[in-house]
């Protein structure tokens, strides 16, 4: 085979077959073939597409292209999730211990964050003590004894992915569908699970900003999970609106307790619920209406709470430090950003606001950015609701008193107040699986 051929072919929107996409990776990551030719070749995808055939086998390539997790070890159905990112997304913090807390099994690998917010293993490790890299023994240990064990991710997971995705950055095909679905699942499968939810989101704040584009990527998603033999669904949820009332990571914990503890804001609890209960079903716990009820019964006796502590001193990590005021590295220096105008809140660009947590030192740049645990903003105000002139809407935390400025004049740039109320819309706006797409809006 030659590359120029199979670049051809993509260019002309002809499918690729398994042996030549096969082929293809391989050569990629053993170097064998050039990043000039791989990056006319996603291009070409780019513009023409892969069909859900291609696209599979792409992404199975990638899972293969290094470590596999062998989750056999572990008994029962081992269920992951995977959420596409977002502005106060910390629903990892509490979807893992509600599933485990009602008899599911979550062996599951995460990444850092890079961007505008922290991921979930920077969220964790802003826990004193909580240790991220774990032996496959010990791996194995903690899920089988808590029913969930969240660590960072092999160095060896999926490296065709690596490769791919620092080409794609830099040749402007990061936005391909199909190469999204490529890199989310490769490294999915490759984490070795039986049964994979994607929690896809859309709005300012998200990487899909439409509708359209995020169902068609959860689409795709779920058509790889099916022909790999994982059972996979996704739901599409809101993120026009930053998730909960906290953004940054020591902040996103303790708002993760809370809402374990039956505290928590509507939005964030209403969609976490509604992630556990598609996980429990997954899982084969019951019907959907009872894995809701069940997820809502393990907040409210408080049996999910227990099991995150329960995890977090599996780990090492300070499991009395979540309920301690002063257990969390949060920063002492704090700024109010009040509004000059009077009505209410029409819109927040989420996307601008979690902009504005950057700055403050609560996300990353670039993947070597070092990241301040302590900063972020508290939403004091959210979409739809009305605001005085002269009131504080939001409050900004940081180590540094320079970064207020800066982080305060994105916040409000973030923020639109209008005299007319915005009409509200629901939280989840779709579920996706193998049996098609039900719409909720």
């Amino acid at each position: 085979m030659r590359t120029y051929d199979l670049i051809e072919k993509k260019r002309d929107g002809k499918p690729l077959t398994d042996q030549e996409i096969q082929w293809l990776v391989d050569g990629y990551v053993k170097g064998e073939v050039p990043d000039y030719q791989m990056a006319a070749f996603l291009m070409a995808v780019y513009f023409r597409g892969m069909t859900d055939r291609e696209t599979a086998v792409m992404t199975d390539c990638v899972a293969r292209s290094g470590e596999t997790a062998d989750l056999s070890g572990i008994p029962g159905i081992k269920v992951d999730k995977h959420s596409t990112g977002g502005v106060g997304d910390k629903t990892t913090l509490i979807v893992v211990p509600i599933v485990a807390a009602c008899g599911g099994i979550v062996a599951k690998m995460s990444g850092k964050g890079l961007g505008h917010t922290g991921g979930t293993i920077d969220k964790l490790e802003s826990i004193p003590g909580y240790r991220m890299q774990l032996s496959q023994e010990e791996f194995f240990s903690v899920v089988r004894r808590v029913g969930a064990s969240v660590i960072g991710q092999s160095g060896n997971l999926a490296p065709a992915d690596k490769k791919l995705y620092a080409l794609r950055d830099v040749t402007a095909t990061v936005d391909s569908i199909p190469l999204i679905a490529v890199s989310i699942m490769g490294k999915k499968l490759a984490g070795g699970s039986d049964r994979i939810l994607l929690d896809v989101k859309t709005g300012s704040g998200a990487f899909m900003k439409t509708m359209e584009d995020s169902v068609k990527l959860a689409q795709k998603m779920v058509a790889i999970g099916e022909h790999a033999g994982r059972r996979t669904s996704a739901l599409i949820t809101d993120m026009d609106v930053p998730l909960g009332h906290f953004i940054g990571n020591a902040l996103e914990v303790r708002e993760a307790v809370c809402t374990l503890k039956n505290q928590g804001p509507e939005d964030l609890t209403e969609v976490c619920t509604a992630l556990a209960a598609e996980m429990l079903y997954l899982s084969d716990k019951g019907s959907r209406g009872e894995c809701r009820k069940m997820a809502e019964r393990s907040i409210a006796d408080g049996s999910a709470l227990r099991k995150l502590k329960e995890m977090v001193s599996a780990q090492g990590g300070s499991a009395s430090a979540l309920e301690d005021p002063q257990g969390l590295p949060i920063c002492g220096r704090r700024f109010e950003v009040r509004m000059e105008e009077s009505g209410y809140i029409s819109h927040m660009d989420a996307q601008g606001i979690g902009a504005a947590s950057m700055l403050l030192g609560a996300g990353r740049e670039t993947k070597d950015s070092a990241i301040d645990y302590g900063a972020g903003i508290e939403l004091k105000r959210k979409t739809g609701e009305y605001v005085s002139a002269g009131e504080a809407i939001a409050v900004l935390y940081a180590s540094d008193d320079r970064k207020f400025a800066d982080a305060q004049a994105r916040f409000r740039d973030a923020v639109v107040i209008s005299e007319e109320k915005p009409a509200g819309k629901p939280l989840i706006l779709a579920r996706v699986d193998s049996r098609g797409t039900e719409f909720y809006q």
